[in-house]
């Protein structure tokens, strides 16, 4: 496929390098880089989109940041014309992908699948064009398979090839079980690839082996390769773990401009360039400034932080919102102020308690050890003053304000 660039003038190159440098923003792997370009030439030569392929076991439908890594990708791929195509795993979601887990996956059943997939809509029309996007169920061939043409799909890998998986591979060497129905997620979802002719698929590394999959299949039968971009897993909040909801460590596209934006502005130091690169909007020239105006000081850690938290709710609740959050940050975070709007909680206890009691009363922490803790690390403010001592006894007066951490208030009514 090669002979493609060769055919392409000048200009024709240049639009082939510009969209490569979108493409390989951010990326870690691209497998093989050289095919990337061959399949664009070609495309731009015969004028026809490529088509790029996510496919979704659709268990858990709220999306965050970490999700978005990937569909920002995608967006890259649509802005320049090309054809998203959306698989809805129906029939793999109800073996569930066994990639990085060490026991079987819960098997979805068809309710859980269809709503899952309805919620990740809605989610994902903040990203990427969703009525641009072509929506595949994979039950729509993969239901249709009879056991001869099961047996002759699976008759294409061999079980060394499978058992490469780090994930088989430990669980074999821990002894855990591995059922049989699991060998066959990979080669359904290199099958979908296959049916859909798909020229290039989009995942993290955990899907490395996944994905591979899907240039395996489209060689045997005698398809043309697609080519595997592989994002990296983005560290949440802890700058350790990946961003995950059960790690309670994520932002959610959902939230609100103010939760967004105070949440963002606690993004490890370490971690800008990385969030910038990966889940901003911006070109690449515009992250290589910014990260140029980072490393020689022009840009101040904290400046560069505003800019990203703004950056983040701009883009799931546009600019107007984006504003108020910023100077709802400033004025609550940076001077110190009170928030106008503020939870009330109607208090009917007693009028004069210690103030952990009074804590854990109004249900700000779930035990006595935590709000002492938070005492103790000067995190706990009545009506703007610190609390200082942990056996302190709190005059409960109406209109009172109780101020935890930096960012949870609430206001007392008798």
């Amino acid at each position: 496929m090669s002979h493609f660039k060769e055919q392409l003038n000048e200009e024709q190159r240049a639009e082939v390098m510009r969209q490569m440098a979108i493409y390989s923003q951010g990326v870690q792997e691209m497998i093989p880089t050289e095919e990337l370009e061959n399949k664009l030439a070609k495309s731009i030569l015969e004028n026809k989109p490529l088509k790029i392929k996510l496919g979704l076991d659709p268990s858990a439908p709220d999306v965050h940041l970490g999700h978005t890594v990937v569909l920002n990708k995608m967006r890259q791929f649509q802005e320049n014309g090309h054809i998203i195509q959306l698989i809805i795993g129906d029939f793999t979601g109800k073996i569930g992908d066994p990639t990085g887990k060490s026991i079987a996956r819960k098997q979805l059943t068809d309710e859980e699948v269809k709503h899952n997939a309805k919620t990740y809509f809605k989610q994902f029309a903040k990203v990427i064009d969703m009525d641009k996007v072509e929506l595949h169920y994979n039950s729509k061939w993969l239901s249709k398979l009879n056991f001869e043409e099961i047996i002759q799909l699976s008759g294409k890998i061999t079980v060394a090839r499978l058992l490469e998986r780090d994930d088989f591979e430990e669980r074999i060497a821990f002894g855990k079980p591995i059922s049989l129905h699991e060998f066959f997620y990979p080669l359904m979802q290199g099958y979908d690839s296959v049916v859909l002719e798909c020229d290039i698929e989009l995942g993290g590394t955990d899907q490395h082996f996944n994905i591979l999959m899907g240039r395996h299949f489209q060689e045997k039968f005698g398809k043309e390769k697609q080519v595997a971009l592989l994002m990296p897993l983005l560290e949440g909040l802890d700058g350790v773990e990946k961003m995950s909801k059960s790690k309670e460590n994520y932002i959610g596209i959902d939230e609100s401009p103010q939760e967004m934006y105070g949440k963002s502005m606690s993004i490890p130091d370490e971690l800008m360039d990385k969030y910038f690169e990966l889940i901003t909007d911006f070109s690449p020239e515009q992250i290589r400034d910014i990260k140029e105006q980072m490393k020689t000081g022009v840009l101040h850690p904290r400046d560069a932080k505003m800019l990203l938290s703004k950056t983040i709710v701009r883009m799931y609740h546009g600019i107007e919102e984006a504003n108020k959050a910023e100077q709802h940050f400033i004025s609550v975070f940076q001077k110190g102020d009170i928030p106008k709007e503020i939870p009330v909680i109607s208090w009917q206890g007693q009028r004069e308690m210690s103030i952990i009691d009074f804590l854990v009363e109004l249900q700000l922490f779930t035990s006595k050890s935590e709000a002492r803790r938070m005492i103790e690390n000067r995190g706990v403010k009545l009506n703007g003053k610190t609390v200082e001592d942990t056996k302190f006894q709190v005059n409960i007066i109406d209109e009172l304000i109780v101020q935890v951490g930096k960012r949870k208030f609430v206001k007392i009514k008798i």
